[in-house]
C-alpha cells in the first residue's frame, strides 16, 4: 500500500496514519514514491538498501579522534563495485547515511543508463554503459587511499560532509547534478539539510511534512541520529528548526562529467519553513 499524502497548496503533508509506521523499515520506496520525481524514487530505494544493512539502526557514533575513528556508514560502500569506504566501525552518522542513500540510488539508476552509438556493421542504434573516469570515481571516495579520513571540503564526500549545507555544496555547486527546492515544493527523496535552533545541523532524506504526536507541525525524514540508534525515520517539530536547505537530484547524468576540482561557495543561506 502506498502512503497517500495530502498536497495542501504545494506542501506535501503526510496523513496521521504515518505515525503507525515503525522507526526502522524498508518500505520507503513502496510507501513514499507515488508523488516522488523519478530519481527520488531511486533515492527512496537507496534508503531501503542502506536501512537493510542495520534493521535495528546499527548505532550512532561521532568521534574523529576515537580509535578506531568514526565511520560515516557501517558497511562497505561501493559504487559500481569500486570501494568508496572500508568502514572502521559498524556505526553511522547523518551525512554518511544520506550519502550512502545517494550512492545506492546511483547503483540502481546507472545500469538503466547508456550512451547511444551506431554499430558499424548493422548501422542500428545501440547503447554502451556510461562509466566514471578514474578521477571522478576517486572524487566520490569517503576515505583517502591509505584508509585515513577524507577531510571536509575535499572532493565530493568532503563537500557533502562539511559543516553547513553539504547537500548544496556537493549536489548543486560541485557536481551540478541537483537543484535547490523550496520547502513548499519538497517531495519524498529530496535531500533535506537542517540547521537546528541549537546551532547544530543534520543531513537527511525528506519524507514529508506532518503533525507529530503532540499535534505540532513537524517534518519526517530518514537519516542516522541518536534518537533512532543510528539509521531510521525520525519526526522533528518545526519549532526546533531554524532553517533548511532542500536539494533534488534533477540532472543525474552530470555525475559522469563533473569537474573534480570544482570550487564551492561556502556561504549558503537557508530557507525558513512557513507551513
Amino acid at each position: 500500500m502506498v502512503l497517500a499524502a495530502l498536497v495542501i497548496g504545494a506542501w506535501y503533508v503526510l496523513p496521521p496514519s504515518y505515525l503507525d509506521l515503525p522507526i526502522q523499515h524498508t518500505r520507503h520506496e513502496a510507501l513514499f514514491s507515488r508523488d516522488a520525481p523519478i530519481f527520488n524514487r531511486f533515492v527512496l530505494k537507496g534508503v531501503d538498501d542502506v536501512q537493510s544493512t542495520a534493521m535495528l539502526g546499527g548505532g550512532y557514533f561521532i568521534g574523529i579522534k576515537a580509535k578506531p575513528t568514526e565511520s560515516p556508514i557501517g558497511y562497505p560502500l561501493c559504487l559500481k563495485g569500486d570501494s568508496l569506504l572500508n568502514p572502521p566501525r559498524t556505526t553511522s552518522f547523518c551525512t554518511g547515511a544520506s550519502y550512502a542513500a545517494f550512492i545506492e540510488a546511483l547503483n540502481r539508476w546507472m545500469p538503466l543508463q547508456g550512451r547511444a552509438w551506431i554499430n558499424e556493421n548493422s548501422r542500428l542504434p545501440a547503447t554502451i554503459p556510461l562509466e566514471f573516469s578514474d578521477d571522478r570515481m576517486e572524487a566520490m571516495r569517503m576515505q583517502e587511499p591509505d584508509g585515513s579520513r577524507r577531510e571536509d571540503h575535499v572532493k565530493f564526500w568532503g563537500h557533502w560532509n562539511a559543516d553547513g549545507f553539504g547537500n548544496h555544496f556537493a549536489l548543486v555547486q560541485y557536481s551540478k547534478v541537483g537543484e535547490r527546492i523550496k520547502p513548499e515544493n519538497a517531495r519524498p527523496g529530496d535531500f533535506l539539510n537542517i540547521s537546528w535552533k541549537s546551532g547544530l545541523g543534520h543531513s537527511t532524506v525528506f519524507l514529508g511534512w506532518c503533525l507529530d504526536e503532540k499535534g505540532r507541525k513537524a517534518v519526517r525524514f530518514w537519516s542516522s541520529q541518536k534518537g533512532t540508534n543510528g539509521l531510521g525515520d525520525q519526526v522533528s517539530a518545526l519549532e526546533t528548526i531554524r532553517e533548511v536547505c532542500i536539494v533534488r537530484v534533477s540532472r543525474p547524468r552530470r555525475i559522469f562529467d563533473f569537474d573534480p576540482k570544482q570550487a564551492v561557495e561556502k556561504k549558503v543561506v537557508g530557507d525558513t519553513v512557513d507551513w
